[in-house]
């Protein structure tokens, strides 16, 4: 089968229309409809129902879609890991992370990545925040979500547990703090405003937990508060720091994704491919990770 035939086909399931797909793709209208013509001949079936003139598709074809989007992602993993190496990949990227990553891994990998690719210039803005790709106020978004918005492409990288923290002199003058059972004997940091919603602390709030007098409404802050004995933290691993001890993981919060993000039109521009393919292998064979979870 010819990928072009592939493309041309999905662009036809993002559009629902030959003549948009046509636009998409920078090809005739007739080239559309001849490669579509083609692959239904080679499938012995109908793609698409024509229905008050949009191209809908038919069971055969979104079997057909499910298989091709995932020919696309092959091909998209070839010019992320390979070809945008050998493309001149050159030019300014920006790209916005989390104060946790900031701080943490991320100097080290663009300072590695810097040597790698010389030609490439990252400009990193360092932000909580949402940020609206679609202004192009950044290329590339390193970002926590349970499900990122659909009109982003990217990929996950990471899987971040919640564990319960403490102050090393803390725990020298308090009760033993190594399970989730303990835990009912010490002051929990507490959550405040938006944060109190999190998934995370929903449970801990509804299973009664002990609460210190200050509340909190910043991940940061609240490690900041922990590492200065005024209680204990519950926190992302993301968060962990010199000055406080991980006692363990907390069994009853979802784990925390962390994603690398793009807009769908920059998500073939070698320096932009590049620099995420990096990230992604980064996150997913650094240590440090892996002693998060220890």
């Amino acid at each position: 089968m010819d990928w072009n035939l592939v493309k041309t086909f999905l662009a036809v399931c993002e559009t629902g229309s030959q003549v948009r797909a046509a636009s998409r793709t920078g090809q005739s209208h007739a080239t559309v409809f001849r490669h579509m013509a083609l692959l239904e001949k080679q499938m012995g079936t109908r793609l698409f129902d024509r229905i008050r003139g949009r191209y809908v598709l038919t069971d055969a074809g979104r079997d057909m879609q499910d298989l091709a989007l995932d020919i696309a992602q092959g091909f998209d993993d070839i010019g992320r890991r390979i070809a945008g190496r050998d493309t001149g990949a050159e030019g300014l990227v920006r790209l916005t992370v989390p104060r946790s990553f900031a701080e943490t891994v991320v100097p080290r990998y663009l300072a590695d990545f810097c040597k790698m690719y010389p030609a490439i210039q990252v400009e990193l803005l360092v932000s909580n925040q949402e940020v609206n790709m679609a202004d192009r106020t950044a290329d590339i978004a390193l970002r926590v979500s349970a499900s990122p918005p659909d009109h982003l492409w990217g990929r996950r990288v990471l899987s971040i547990d919640w564990s319960v923290y403490a102050s090393p002199d803390y725990l020298v003058n308090h009760d033993p703090l190594a399970q989730l059972e303990d835990l009912a004997r010490h002051r929990l940091i507490a959550p405040a405003g938006p944060l109190a919603r999190y998934p995370a602390y929903r449970r801990v709030l509804e299973d009664g937990q002990a609460l210190s007098p200050l509340k909190c409404d910043d991940l940061t802050v609240m490690a900041s508060l922990a590492a200065q004995g005024q209680g204990v933290a519950l926190l992302p691993d993301d968060l962990r720091r010199e000055d406080l001890v991980r006692c363990f993981t907390y069994p009853h919060a979802s784990q925390n994704t962390l994603w690398v993000l793009t807009h769908m039109d920059l998500r073939t521009l070698p320096r932009v491919s590049v620099l995420m393919g990096y990230l992604a292998q980064a996150f997913s064979t650094d240590p440090y990770w892996a002693r998060a979870e220890d």
